[in-house]
């Protein structure tokens, strides 16, 4: 069974303010494109359809088109998709059942009462059955109902929560099994070794964050959330697919593509990356204004001039744009400034839990524990 792994598509996401209604057309055409040529037998999308809970009448047009588009390049494909943190969960699981007949699944919220479960689709190969398990993003306060709470009544952890939703589960073991999941899944024992991008919602100390271990129960994990696409405990059967264009400027020179999932008998599983070139890069340029206008480009650029004087005259930006048509922002540098920048930027890497946590110091385990909590309850009310 062939099946093509997506997620993060961002629909409506702006870059510095800029509308990428034209690159984000382009490059769901190119996903549509790939679909046509290699006919995968299933298409998933692990979350964050868009790129705001209340989407704009042209973002919704856009993902209209897109889901036209594929369901006419593959026919025979099943469809699926869930709800990430970016979206309404309440918006993507409208007309569920009625779209279920038309081969396309829309789960945009987990489990929540004791009798239900994790929303399956079961196709079938030569091999025999596949089953897919829907799981859309999760907060611990969704399942409480179903996962219970701890001593004191509390919701348990992310970790906790995930763990015991997903364990509930009667997988059959003998029978391929797929995860697509939108959640902050790490390595076990190993957290450095899952990069975020700075357009990601980063909670307070990995607060969301879940061992992969879970993970070990399925043939194949399709993850969301994570903007770079990269292996879980350094295995193809377990990844993130990744945006499919850069969603800020953190994520340059990062490669994008489609996950093509191979299953074939019960733990054979082939990944091949096929290649999403965007309609432009995004590309941040630090240098003199003479060497900045020598390199002309299209693409969407951060510019920041060393030279401090010419930052200063009059035509610069009309100079620089009449080389760089997309260009998003321009800034400057002199040796202070650049001594000031890399003392704002070593602060703005500590975290408000660090933050917090330098200035109290010598906390316990237990009470660093009660300030992680504090602070991630104050960031979603900000919400």
């Amino acid at each position: 069974m062939k099946i093509f792994h997506l997620s993060d598509l961002h629909i409506g996401l702006k870059l510095m303010n800029h509308d990428l209604a034209e690159d984000q057309e382009y490059i769901l055409r190119e996903i549509v494109r790939l679909a046509a040529e290699r006919q995968p037998d299933a298409v998933v999308i692990a979350g964050d359809i868009y790129d705001k809970a209340v989407p704009s009448a042209e973002a919704m047009s856009r993902f209209d088109r897109f889901v036209t588009e594929l369901t006419q390049a593959v026919p025979q494909a099943e469809i699926m998709m869930i709800s990430g943190n970016h979206d309404s969960a309440e918006r993507v699981n409208v007309f569920r059942q009625v779209l279920a007949r038309q081969h396309i699944h829309m789960i945009g919220r987990p489990p929540e009462l004791p009798g239900e479960t994790i929303a399956k689709v079961t196709l079938t190969d030569a091999y025999g059955p596949v089953n897919f398990y829907l799981l859309p993003f999760v907060k611990p306060s969704m399942v409480k109902l179903i996962t219970g709470t701890d001593e004191d009544g509390n919701n348990f952890s992310y970790d906790e929560a995930v763990h015991r939703l997903i364990m509930r589960e009667e997988l059959a073991e003998q029978e391929r099994n797929v995860l697509v999941s939108h959640q902050f899944y790490l390595s076990t024992g190993k957290d450095d070794t899952i990069e975020r991008s700075p357009s990601e919602i980063v909670t307070v100390g990995n607060i969301d964050s879940v061992q992969g271990d879970i993970l070990n129960r399925f043939d194949y994990a399709a993850l969301g959330h994570i903007h770079k696409a990269q292996r879980l405990n350094g295995k193809d059967c377990y990844r993130y697919s990744g945006t499919p264009i850069a969603c800020s400027f953190g994520e340059e020179g990062q490669k994008k593509g489609v996950i093509e999932v191979e299953l074939k008998e019960k733990g054979e599983v082939l990944t091949t990356v096929l290649p999403l070139k965007p309609l432009r890069q995004v590309r941040t340029i630090r240098d003199t204004l003479e060497n900045v206008l020598a390199q002309p480009s299209g693409d969407y650029v951060s510019i920041t001039l060393t030279d401090a004087d010419e930052y200063l005259a009059v035509d610069v930006r009309d100079r620089l744009a009449a080389k760089f048509p997309q260009l998003l922002h321009v800034g400057r540098e002199s040796r202070e400034e650049a001594n000031y920048q890399l003392e704002q930027e070593q602060a703005v890497q500590l975290s408000p839990f660090d933050l917090c946590r330098d200035f109290l110091q010598d906390l316990a385990a237990e009470e660093e524990t009660l300030l992680a909590a504090v602070i991630h309850e104050v960031q979603e009310a900000e919400k």
